[in-house]
């Protein structure tokens, strides 16, 4: 037997879940049900499939619905969580419409599987920034407790969804003619993205952070299951295409040194640790081009880990990890995985 899966969406992330499925093999029939805003062929992870309008058929007798969300939108998971309830199905959603629901837990394997119980029918799927972040520092709270958390985020273009890159290669030519003048969408971004750095990542909030920064906040405290951690997040765009990488700083319960750190580090689910000495005195560290492909592409690379030397119990370290993939749609999948290794999902 193979469960049936829906997917709801398909955008970058929508492509993305449905890649994902069959790259990993996920137990369900083959392929997948996709539903977005009408019916038509498309040509989806290098396959011609059907996308099916969304209504309420396209939930009957399915087991397991994938909401692929986009951020920056919403409503898809609003307007059709009942129906995918209503079908018996367990629905997993990446958008961020019931991610600070008290009913909905928000779920990043590596850190808190436990959330979700057999009674639980609908779950979140963090913001892509905070899925890396939780995923780097989960091995160093258990080990020794987090009481604060900074970090700068440096977030792709792909976060944006198709618009996002677009913008870039369209820039990036009359970028190189001059940097004066460069012509840009402030529907996009509100600066040009092309060699710049856009310190703006969703809207203003009354207290001049964005939402994105927000997010990082509240939804790190939700998973981690303590509101107490005090977390500030400056979130900006830069220009590449995939891959985010976050500069974190932390403040310890108990000290921990930098060799333990890594050891820590090395031995995580779902980590990469890209942090040994070299022959002419450097050190490795992971950068967004190597999520592209390789063992990097699935995984949260953490490097350039070391003493906060302007605080008692602090450590500093780099992190990377594709968005699309760990910061979106593998997440997703992951959850279901696990789910279906608990016996919570049965194919």
């Amino acid at each position: 037997m193979a469960l049936n899966v829906t997917v709801v969406g398909i955008g970058l992330v929508g492509e993305e879940l449905v890649r994902c499925l069959k790259q990993r093999a996920f137990p369900c029939k083959w392929p997948p049900r996709i539903a977005a805003t009408r019916t038509r062929a498309e040509v989806v992870a290098g396959e011609t499939m059907t996308v099916y309008e969304t209504t309420e058929e396209v939930f009957k007798d399915t087991d397991v619905v994938l909401f692929a969300g986009t951020e920056g939108a919403s409503g898809a998971s609003i307007q059709w969580r009942e129906a995918a309830e209503k079908a018996g199905a367990v629905a997993i959603d990446n958008g961020k419409d019931f991610r600070m629901a008290d009913d909905v837990p928000l779920v990043v394997p590596e850190v808190n599987a436990d959330a979700v119980t057999a009674e639980t029918s609908f779950i979140a799927s963090p913001n892509c920034s905070t899925i890396q972040m939780v995923v780097a520092l989960a091995p160093i709270h258990r080990a020794v407790g987090i009481r604060r958390i900074r970090v700068a985020t440096y977030q792709a273009t792909s976060g944006t969804g198709r618009r996002g890159p677009e913008q870039l290669a369209r820039q990036t030519p009359a970028a190189l003619e001059s940097r004066e003048n460069i012509p840009f969408d402030p529907g996009v971004y509100g600066r040009p993205i092309a060699f710049n750095c856009v310190p703006e990542i969703g809207s203003f909030q009354d207290d001049d952070y964005t939402t994105e920064e927000l997010k990082m906040v509240c939804e790190t405290q939700k998973i981690f299951g303590d509101p107490s951690i005090r977390v500030s997040a400056t979130c900006v765009r830069v220009p590449t295409f995939d891959g985010h990488a976050e500069a974190i700083w932390v403040e310890t319960e108990k000290p921990m040194s930098a060799d333990e750190a890594r050891e820590v580090l090395r031995e995580a689910p779902g980590i990469l640790l890209v942090d040994e000495p070299t022959d002419d005195g450097r050190r490795t560290y992971p950068v967004p081009l190597d999520v592209e492909a390789g063992p990097g592409r699935d995984a949260t690379l953490v490097g350039r880990v070391r003493k906060d030397t302007s605080c008692d119990n602090g450590l500093a370290m780099w992190c990377v990890s594709h968005n699309l993939r760990k910061g979106a749609a593998l997440n997703v999948i992951q959850i279901a995985e696990n789910l279906v290794q608990r016996g919570i999902l049965k194919p």
